[in-house]
């Protein structure tokens, strides 16, 4: 496949998801994502990392490059510990990071991550509950699973949903490569990763 990679499988999501739970309505205190984005407009999202809003200068958000922890994130030390390790073992430098949840019966809508941002790095999904997590990259799809991270191709077109019967929820996170040597590449990026296992799945019951 040439939009998705299976990174890694195995990783128990118990102790991050514990860490949620432990936030009263960790979801629904941020509302930016569904108010602001229309393809997210189903999806609700905890923010551990952000834009710098003082780096904006003139710009607009896409092409901001710097990011910054956010003040709630401090509530979730086990997934900041994950992104700090995860980033130094690819060899990439964080930005920007989210929790994010999809209800049964939700989808993100078909939509291209544009701007300077994107093209300088990568997409990340660490699975942290599903019933099996279809997504559609171009024209790939697959189902992810509960501990699994996955590098996907968000230049093309892709969208998501949740057709199970439980809240679908991603650590979602972007790095930007450090090394030629890395395991997702520079500038010209995807390059490098191999997949053990990255099948085509049968698509979402309720996507087009």
């Amino acid at each position: 496949m040439k939009y998705f990679r299976l990174l890694r499988d195995g990783i128990d999501p118990a102790p991050l998801l514990a860490e949620i739970a432990a936030v009263d309505a960790a979801f629904d205190e941020n509302r930016g994502r569904q108010e602001k984005i229309a393809v997210q407009r189903e999806a609700k999202a905890i923010p551990l990392r952000g834009l710098r809003a003082s780096a904006i200068a003139g710009r607009q958000r896409r092409d901001v490059h710097e990011s910054r922890w956010t003040t709630g994130s401090q509530r979730f030390p086990l997934a900041r510990a994950f992104l700090e390790e995860t980033a130094r073992t690819l060899g990439g430098e964080l930005s920007r990071a989210k929790l994010v949840c999809l209800p049964p019966g939700n989808r993100v809508y078909p939509h291209i991550d544009r701007g300077e941002y994107y093209r300088a790095r990568d997409r990340f999904h660490l699975v942290l509950r599903s019933s099996g997590s279809w997504m559609r990259a171009g024209d790939e799809e697959v189902r992810m699973r509960a501990g699994e991270l996955w590098w996907f191709d968000n230049d093309q077109e892709h969208e998501a949903c949740n057709d199970g019967d439980t809240d679908r929820i991603h650590l979602i996170f972007d790095l930007r490569p450090l090394r030629p040597e890395s395991a997702f590449g520079s500038a010209g990026k995807r390059i490098g990763i191999t997949s053990p296992r990255a099948d085509r799945h049968e698509p979402c019951a309720t996507a087009p």
